[in-house]
């Protein structure tokens, strides 16, 4: 059985799907034929209901919840990794509501984040997320909200910090911060569905034993991205979650579209959300 698997360029998701999409594993007889995407396009794809499984900001799954479920291996979930807004002037946290910010995609957990702390925002406008700090920089944006790679590098480019949402989350609700997971199509059998996730456990499994094994996979997709700066990337995003969400992450993801609910700005979830 041939399956489309949509992931992100960023050095967590080809670390994790490498194994799975180039043969380094046993894939129980599915095949995989990638399709690699910015997480917003990701997004929008699910939207589309495209593709069979993919990687998907959590803050866009309730919309997409009708065709969607979540599986339990592949997640992009934990402490202190969650988006950073910065400035190129020192700006303090009680004066982000009048601000110009530059946000990554209206759907990415880092927007909705932005939302449920600071929900009276009125000046967002969406950018490739690598284009972020130059916007800041140039004054296009007072502000900008960075994900992946950039907040290793924002500061050698004289920004400035003004919240960490991801220490902002953790205070408020205790609970790591569920940034992205890996969806399934509801409509999939459920035997494929949990060849899938166990599948993609193993992919994960085999690149912590063997981080090297896939560096060339990663860093063609990084492009221009230092290695160490791809290093840091791995590591602050692909953990004991990325394996299995688990309890804790289960209730870290449940808690998160609660707290969306509670501000009004999700859906309520009318059907089962994890496929396993």
């Amino acid at each position: 059985m041939k399956l489309n698997i949509g992931f992100s360029t960023c050095p967590n998701d080809t670390f994790m799907f490498d194994a799975m999409v180039n043969g380094r594993i046993d894939t129980e007889g599915l095949q995989f034929d990638p399709v690699l995407a910015d997480i917003e396009n990701l997004n929008q794809y699910a939207l589309a209901a495209e593709l069979d499984v993919l990687k998907i900001s959590y803050a866009a799954y309730p919309g997409v919840s009708e065709h969607y479920q979540i599986l339990n291996s592949g997640s992009a979930l934990g402490y202190a990794n969650g988006p950073l807004l910065v400035s190129k002037h020192k700006i303090y946290p009680d004066e982000v509501n009048d601000l110009r910010v530059a946000i990554p995609g209206e759907n990415t957990t880092a927007n909705l984040l932005l939302s449920i702390a600071y929900p009276e925002i009125k000046q967002k406008k969406v950018y490739l997320f690598s284009d972020i700090e130059e916007v800041v920089l140039s004054g296009e944006a007072d502000a900008g909200l960075l994900i992946h790679e950039n907040r290793f590098t924002y500061q050698d480019r004289g920004l400035k910090l003004i919240i960490d949402l991801g220490t902002w989350w953790e205070k408020e609700t205790g609970l790591p911060i569920p940034l992205g997971g890996i969806m399934v199509k509801r409509t999939l059998p459920q035997t494929t569905k949990e060849i899938v996730n166990r599948v993609l456990f193993n992919s994960v499994s085999f690149a912590m034993e063997h981080p090297s094994a896939g560096m060339d996979y990663i860093k063609h997709h990084a492009q221009s991205m230092k290695d160490d700066v791809v290093q840091k990337h791995i590591k602050l995003y692909v953990n004991d979650y990325s394996l299995n969400l688990g309890n804790k992450g289960r209730e870290a993801i449940d808690g998160f579209f609660e707290r969306a609910l509670e501000h009004q700005k999700i859906k309520h979830l009318t059907q089962p959300i994890f496929a396993i």
